[in-house]
């Protein structure tokens, strides 16, 4: 049986649901260095993070369970000619093929039923980021204590940039 979303009926109602990017997400790409960086956002919905970093220079890829949010993202992102790829897919299901220098995971893992799925999404969202990448997560407080246990067990091969209510912005470790 397919899962279903429930965010799909929200975004067909307002094209605007989710409202603007987090400030901790505009303040990253502020002073983000790379130029024309391949970014992966996991949980796009109608694309408020992907379109943001898009117009910065850099190639966008979201993705998303709500069709409609991906194609309101897509239809902005063809009126002002970004660089951005939709796909309509499950975080859950969806297979991270290629390395990203930053992905991005804003407020989709509190979406998930259950911590498995949690933490499947967020080994697949580490596995997609290059050497020196960054993986930048916004999520509700009920799941900082797995978050933050996941990358602590990691700690050799993560650096913690910015730890924030609700953030968690951690920077992969070049390990040559």
């Amino acid at each position: 049986m397919a899962k279903t979303n429930k965010y799909e009926k929200i975004h067909q109602q307002d094209a605007n649901a989710c409202g603007s990017p987090f400030e901790e997400f505009v303040e990253f790409f502020n002073h983000f260095e790379k130029s024309n960086a391949t970014i992966l956002d996991l949980g796009c919905g109608q694309g408020r993070d992907s379109l943001f970093i898009a117009r910065l220079g850099h190639h966008v890829t979201g993705v998303d369970l709500s069709e409609a949010g991906v194609h309101q993202m897509m239809e902005r992102a063809h009126n002002e000619n970004l660089q951005i790829d939709g796909i309509v897919a499950d975080v859950v299901e969806f297979e991270v093929s290629s390395e990203y220098d930053v992905v991005i995971l804003d407020r989709v893992l509190h979406l998930l039923p259950n911590d498995d799925e949690r933490l499947l999404v967020l080994q697949k969202a580490c596995d997609g980021v290059n050497q020196d990448g960054y993986l930048l997560i916004a999520d509700t407080p009920s799941n900082k204590r797995l978050i933050q246990s996941f990358f602590d067990k990691r700690e050799n091969q993560w650096k913690q940039v910015k730890r924030k209510k609700g953030f968690l912005f951690v920077q992969k470790k070049n390990l040559n």
